[in-house]
């Protein structure tokens, strides 16, 4: 009996131990925020969302119509947010499971694209925006002398975390931290 109990501990205290490292593992691959602060604006769930809009931008003849839709299949969480990002900043290579639409409200963001095989940087300057996608891997690095700020509006399905740590591509190995 002692014998039996005594390798079970031993088997489940390996298994756990062997779990720990791949947490750890896996953990040491992902590339963290440095030098970001995040200001939670605000946070609230929807049931599924389907809003569309068309306004006629131009009242003469012909009609020129403007259209947007926003359309979600069960319960959303909204999150609103500010980031600020010092001068060599980076937000680490990371993936969303939902979109976010991103203001650069100062300074300038620089971001680039794990699927990219150039690792071809995208400058967005103040007063511009870019719409994120959500599930593609990427980065956005404060490359400029002063601080970058974004407001971020994001969608994602309820109770999932907003952001998800992705280990650095391959392909960008000038960006080692992202």
């Amino acid at each position: 009996m002692y014998l039996r109990t005594h390798r079970t501990i031993s088997v489940a205290l390996v298994a756990l131990a062997g779990a720990a490292f791949a947490t750890y593992a896996s953990g040491a691959l992902a590339t963290a925020p440095q030098g970001v602060t995040t200001v939670i604006l605000g946070v609230a769930r929807f049931d599924g969302i389907d809003a569309a809009a068309r306004t006629d931008v131009s009242p003469g003849r012909p009609r020129d119509i403007w259209k947007a839709r926003i359309q979600t299949k069960g319960a959303t969480d909204v999150h609103m947010l500010q980031n600020t990002i010092a001068p060599g900043g980076t937000f680490g290579w990371h993936s969303h499971p939902g979109p976010s639409l991103v203001i650069v409200k100062s300074g300038t963001a620089t971001f680039y694209d794990a699927d990219d095989p150039a690792c071809a940087p995208h400058v967005v300057p103040t007063g511009s925006g870019f719409v994120d996608n959500g599930q593609d891997t990427h980065v956005v690095r404060n490359e400029g002398s002063v601080d970058l700020v974004t407001e971020v509006v994001s969608l994602v399905p309820a109770g999932f975390a907003r952001r998800i740590d992705e280990p650095a591509p391959a392909n960008c190995p000038s960006l080692p931290n992202g």
